[in-house]
């Protein structure tokens, strides 16, 4: 088992970027604390690539145009960065579902993908063309790239 090195700022900016990704999907059947616990995996496995990805946690999360609640121009954007623990459940469970991942506590449901994008979207991404997602959970796909 690999070893996350991770820093309080890691822990709340991968829970951020959690709910920024799929606090929406909590609420669906096919989704629930899985879809939430996927979004944790991708960034840990994308932290797995230092090199391509990130050196930290944080900087996978916020490298641009990865995880478009990250991007200026998304509505997301704003929410993420004013929500405080205690002000939404959704938010409080994203980041024990950061502490928990990280932590070893809970499993890779995503089998080592390190990309997915929503189902709904009407135009794939181009690195998604040609790929069979590993994963479906809620509205997400996932890929091992």
């Amino acid at each position: 088992m690999n070893v996350i090195k991770y820093t309080e700022h890691d822990t709340d900016t991968l829970a951020r970027t959690i709910y920024g990704e799929a606090r929406g999907e909590y609420f669906r059947s096919d989704g629930g604390v899985a879809s939430l616990v996927c979004v944790a995996n991708v960034i840990v496995n994308r932290s797995k690539s230092p090199k391509r990805y990130g050196e930290t946690l944080a900087k996978v999360c916020k490298r641009p145009y990865q995880f478009s609640c990250w991007n200026k121009n998304d509505p997301n954007c704003v929410i993420i960065s004013r929500v405080q623990k205690g002000d939404d459940k959704i938010f409080d469970l994203c980041l024990d579902v950061a502490e928990n991942v990280l932590k070893g506590q809970w499993p890779d449901l995503t089998e080592g993908a390190n990309h997915y994008h929503a189902s709904w979207m009407k135009t794939y991404p181009a690195w998604s063309i040609d790929r069979v997602p590993t994963k479906r959970i809620g509205q997400h796909l996932f890929y091992n790239l």
